[in-house]
């Protein structure tokens, strides 16, 4: 089975009201799209005829989906809903639909499938550093340089 696996910018694109293939998400980004009121109905008939359904990841991909997150450095900037979109595709082996950048390199990192749906997707894939354009130092993690009080900044290193 394929596993079409929805973020939240894939309802707000409409993408799963245009196809009539299967979707899935799950319950953290249906609770965050379901106010949208326009398309509250289609959301309902979505699921009252089985082409979108929510599942929950399990605790030991949603495990890796934070450490692979951690690993890149997008860990901060990724809510709950998005580990649990690349959790859910970690356990289905299926594919995201997301133009999130954040959620696009931890997947690529991870080999996952990545659709994007109004850009041209990701070119670059890394692991982000934190660096110091004061005393040009890297550093893990951090807002301010601990050798000279600079604020840090972030840049990607390509894989």
């Amino acid at each position: 089975m394929d596993f079409r696996i929805l973020d939240a910018s894939a309802f707000y694109a409409g993408v799963p009201f245009r196809s009539s293939d299967d979707c899935f998400t799950t319950s953290l980004v249906y609770d965050e799209i379901k106010h949208i009121k326009k398309n509250h109905d289609a959301l309902g008939t979505l699921l009252e005829t089985n082409r979108l359904k929510i599942r929950e990841p399990d605790s030991e991909s949603t495990k890796k989906a934070i450490h692979a997150s951690k690993e890149t450095g997008d860990f901060p900037q990724l809510s709950k809903q998005d580990i649990s979109i690349i959790a859910l595709c970690i356990e289905t082996n299926g594919h995201i639909i997301s133009d999130d950048f954040a959620i696009s390199n931890v997947a690529k990192n991870l080999g996952l499938k990545i659709l994007p749906i109004m850009t041209k997707g990701i070119k670059d894939v890394g692991k982000w550093v934190h660096y110091c354009p004061g005393c040009r130092t890297n550093h893990s993690s951090g807002t301010e340089c601990p050798a000279c009080g600079t604020l840090l900044k972030r840049k990607l290193l390509k894989d």
